[in-house]
């Protein structure tokens, strides 16, 4: 249902659509209320009952309304470069040396933008940066991204082959759960990635990445084992490999859900469980 705005009212919106559009932010989202970012580490900690066997559902997000409004900002500056990595580099100079939350005075070394295939098929999304990857200012190069890279090559494939990123890109104090107000400012920039890859899959990895994402409040077992129809594109959610350091039992059941990935992408499954 469209809704007839003041003339007045809708110049002024399309003000503040222009002065953040020059912050770098083209992209906004609505998320619903009551699903605070803080609860996703508590269902994740917790314990899931394993389950012998995962039956791929599907489910559907539905896209947020279009409204005319949004028409009269300005189009991302990347829009029509062929080059993909032309154009996240494109996204990167806009994001600057970021300063539009807390984070970037609260010890931050570096922004930890994203890595890999810019033409990639396959896109991971984690959580946020760490102390390594703060260090070195590229996601999952810690324990986490060991153990993500040896999922990677079980599933025949190279870390080269894929895109990485995380809802944010500056590392919490202490690894702390991201903000929901950190994950609101970084989302935008996200999004403007994935509309440049263009994956055919995303796997949203841990519960903070899926629940952002998905904007949806579920525990991570309901979450699992089914199809998202994120804004065209495949999504699949699975542990995240920090996840798995701290409850390896649970390896199995990641397995699975790069299993459903590959038979989506139409790869060979191999028949050994990854170790």
């Amino acid at each position: 249902m469209s809704v007839t705005l003041d003339p007045q009212l809708k110049q002024a919106l399309a003000e503040r659509l222009r002065f953040y559009n020059q912050l770098g932010i083209y992209d906004f989202y609505r998320q619903e209320t009551g699903t605070p970012i803080e609860e996703a580490l508590m269902e994740e900690s917790a314990q899931p009952e394993i389950q012998e066997e995962m039956t791929p559902r599907s489910a559907t997000v539905k896209p947020l309304p279009q409204d005319d409004l949004l028409s009269t900002a300005n189009p991302k500056p990347e829009v029509g470069v062929a080059d993909h990595t032309q154009a996240l580099k494109i996204i990167r100079e806009d994001l600057g040396d970021c300063t539009r939350c807390v984070l970037h005075k609260q010890g931050r070394k570096q922004i930890v933008f994203g890595v890999g295939n810019p033409n990639a098929e396959l896109m991971f999304i984690g959580e946020a940066p760490g102390a390594d990857e703060d260090i070195k200012g590229e996601p999952f190069v810690g324990r986490a991204g060991q153990l993500l890279n040896n999922m990677i090559k079980a599933m025949g494939i190279q870390r080269e082959d894929v895109y990485i990123a995380n809802i944010i890109k500056c590392r919490p104090p202490g690894n702390r759960t991201p903000e929901r107000d950190e994950c609101d400012t970084c989302l935008p920039f996200l999004m403007r990635q994935i509309a440049v890859v263009k994956p055919k899959v995303i796997v949203a990895l841990g519960a903070v990445a899926a629940k952002t994402l998905l904007a949806i409040n579920a525990p991570m077992i309901e979450m699992r084992g089914r199809w998202y129809d994120f804004r065209g594109t495949k999504l699949a959610v699975t542990y995240h490999p920090a996840f798995l350091l701290r409850d390896p039992r649970q390896k199995k059941e990641a397995w699975k859900d790069l299993q459903m990935v590959m038979k989506e992408l139409g790869w060979k499954v191999p028949t050994k469980d990854s170790e």
